[in-house]
């Protein structure tokens, strides 16, 4: 542990040596458990040390609470747009009024990669980020600065005491925008057009900590307001990057149109395998005496300039739309077009999210549409050409059935999702869910079991996992006379689970561990064969968790009387609860206590309390262990009682001592 201000900074100086190392270098010198250990030293010592906490430290990156809205921050000089060129001869009419209005041809320019994000301007004084802002209309952007301190790859702090403006492009990377955009579909929300939107869209988030999930990162391409006396613009950026700021993969100074040109093929190769959305490349004039002497338009500075890539979009005919089942049974709309080439690839699928954005774009079968296609993206649909009609195109049904397995699908409006707990394409997942921890907690049924037991086609359905034998799993890899009988035994353990813990472990689309306790208290052991009318009377039931339901025993009516049948799931009698200290009172659990959270959840149930996530001014108690987050410290602004796990455990055995 931390003892004193010496170690705690030597600490805080070792935590940003490894995050560069990882966010900036993508070189890791230690595991991540190395990192976090360090990492909760750190908080525990600020903890205790509020006074102490360097402002860059790395706990400082989320700590804001949610904003209300964006305020308006006016930038130091003014964030100007760049002007395009699309081929070599535009940008060779371009490099020509350079030294027309230059007087010289003793120019140089400087090249770097055009990433396509969100920019944003940071603002350093006395070496410390003092605020970040979005580009706005140029002059006054929005304050994001409790967002951009989420971002790693910006710094906290720079070795540099002045005040200096530095700009650049917030990416989110290609693998991370398609995760993001799999979530969003999942959860019903509508997808991100593109990564350049996703960036945007992260980038404005009110709550900081829905920003730190996005996985962004900040690319520096220029300075704004400073007091630096730099010749060249290479040499002013090269100074910014040794503040600790990502390099881009490849910068260059050319002489002439066939070295732009040469480097300019050369970022083209590289565009579809580079992580990031690249859109271009800028070319600088590198001696920064001749920017003002240069000039600008109204728009533009006439000393650089974005020499972009060919469109990545092509007209095609959409020929059908077929649906696809995803890993939660969720189903996307995929549309088959006519084979187009876009940048050397033969397309012939896009994809369409979801079937509310079909009728959003009205988009019909054998509409001529655009699709675009930007480097490993999946291609998209991005305009309806509905002046191109003939009257022979066909509107788009909303599937009724899972084309998969066949049965009915629970329709939400965005989200359209296979209820059937048996179908291929989700069978591996409801299996996985079924047996984790929150519901039946199967040891040894983790992810990769599941996986090989049906690859191995020993598994093909949930009823299955309860007809396994010793010998049928000590013919798979990793499988021991010991390991096979664990499994075994944890299965069988599973006989007489509580009735709630069941219903929450079918995956019921909305039905959690809340709404499980509700049907097993009123209804028992049948609660699939409740009509509709009696489900909408339950306290805190609406119609959607109703219709999930009702559509879900519809597909699975047969697999649940077959379920409780081998389970046996048990209906715990209500015993009279006797008045103790924690009836009628809220209560919060934060950080690592010795015994699971579910655990110690159940416990205080058993004694009246109503234990929340949320922390209010109406919560009674927050109990916290190691590593308690922003829970405590939400308590402690509100004045909250807070109680540590010692003084908790002594409150639940003297409860303990009470009803005996």
């Amino acid at each position: 542990m931390i003892k004193n201000q010496k170690e705690y900074k030597e600490a805080v100086e070792t935590l940003k040596k490894w995050a560069y190392a990882y966010y900036v270098l993508n070189d890791p010198l230690v595991s991540d458990e190395v990192y976090d250990k360090l990492y909760r030293e750190v908080e525990e010592f600020e903890k205790v040390h509020p006074d102490e906490i360097e402002p860059t430290s790395p706990t400082q990156r989320v700590g804001a609470e949610p904003a209300k809205e964006f305020k308006k921050v006016k930038h130091l000089t003014k964030m100007w747009s760049m002007e395009d060129v699309f081929n070599e001869n535009e940008l060779n009419d371009w490099i020509n009024r350079v030294y027309k209005n230059a007087k010289t041809n003793e120019v140089d320019f400087y090249i770097e990669p055009k990433f396509d994000g969100a920019s944003l301007n940071l603002i350093y004084e006395n070496g410390l980020l003092k605020s970040a802002a979005t580009r706005g209309d140029g002059e006054i952007g929005e304050d994001v600065t409790a967002n951009a301190k989420t971002i790693a790859s910006i710094p906290l702090g720079i070795d540099y005491k002045g005040v200096i403006e530095i700009r650049g492009e917030v990416v989110i990377r290609k693998d991370d925008f398609e995760k993001l955009n799999q979530e969003r579909v999942e959860k019903g929300e509508t997808p991100f057009a593109n990564p350049r939107n996703a960036a945007a869209g992260s980038l404005r988030q009110l709550d900081p900590k829905i920003t730190a999930k996005r996985k962004l990162f900040f690319y520096p391409w220029g300075v704004g307001y400073n007091t630096l006396n730099y010749k060249n613009l290479k040499d002013l950026m090269d100074f910014v990057y040794s503040f600790g700021f990502i390099k881009p993969f490849k910068r260059a100074i050319c002489k002439n149109l066939d070295e732009i040109e040469n480097i300019y093929e050369e970022f083209r190769a590289i565009r579809d395998g580079f992580p990031v959305m690249l859109d271009g490349m800028v070319v600088k004039v590198n001696q920064i005496e001749l920017h003002e002497k240069l000039g600008y338009t109204v728009k533009y500075p006439r000393w650089m300039v974005a020499y972009k890539f060919p469109a990545v979009e092509k007209m095609t005919t959409v020929l059908d739309i077929i649906p696809q089942v995803g890993r939660t049974g969720v189903i996307t709309p995929v549309a088959i077009v006519e084979p187009v080439e876009i940048e050397g690839v033969v397309v012939e699928r896009a994809t369409l999210h979801n079937y509310s954005e079909i009728e959003r774009k009205d988009l019909r079968i054998k509409d001529k549409v655009i699709i675009i296609r930007s480097g490993d993206v999946i291609p998209e649909i991005t305009k309806v050409l509905k002046e191109y009609r003939t009257g022979n195109e066909k509107k788009v049904e909303r599937p009724k059935n899972c084309p998969v397995c066949g049965e009915p699908v629970l329709d939400e409006g965005i989200l359209i999702k296979c209820q059937n707990l048996s179908c291929p394409a989700r069978v591996v997942n409801s299996i996985i869910y079924f047996a984790s921890k929150q519901c039946l907690d199967i040891e040894g049924l983790g992810e990769n079991t599941v996986k090989l037991l049906y690859k191995e086609s020993l598994v093909k359905d949930i009823i299955d996992i309860f007809y396994l034998k010793k010998e049928d799993l000590l013919k798979l890899p990793g499988f021991a006379e010991k390991k096979a009988e664990n499994l075994i035994k944890a299965i069988k353990k599973v006989k007489g689970v509580e009735c709630w813990r069941f219903i929450n472990a079918l995956g019921i689309e909305h039905i959690g561990e809340v709404a499980s306790k509700k049907l097993c208290e009123k209804f028992g052991l049948d609660w699939f064969r409740t009509k509709e009318e009696e489900l909408i009377n339950i306290e805190g039931f609406g119609p959607e968790m109703v219709k999930s339901i009702m559509e879900f025993v519809k597909v699975n009516r047969e697999k649940i009387e077959k379920l409780i049948e081998l389970i046996q799931p048990t209906i715990p009698k209500k015993e009279e609860v006797k008045e103790t200290l924690f009836t009628g009172k809220t209560v919060v659990l934060t950080g690592t206590m010795r015994e699971s959270r579910s655990k110690i959840k159940e416990l205080l149930e058993s004694f009246g309390a109503h234990v929340t996530n949320t922390v209010s001014p109406h919560t009674d108690y927050v109990f916290y262990g190691e590593n308690a987050g922003s829970k405590y410290e939400k308590a402690k602004k509100l004045g909250v009682t807070l109680v540590p796990e010692d003084k908790m455990w002594d409150m639940i055995e003297e409860v303990q001592k009470e009803i005996k």
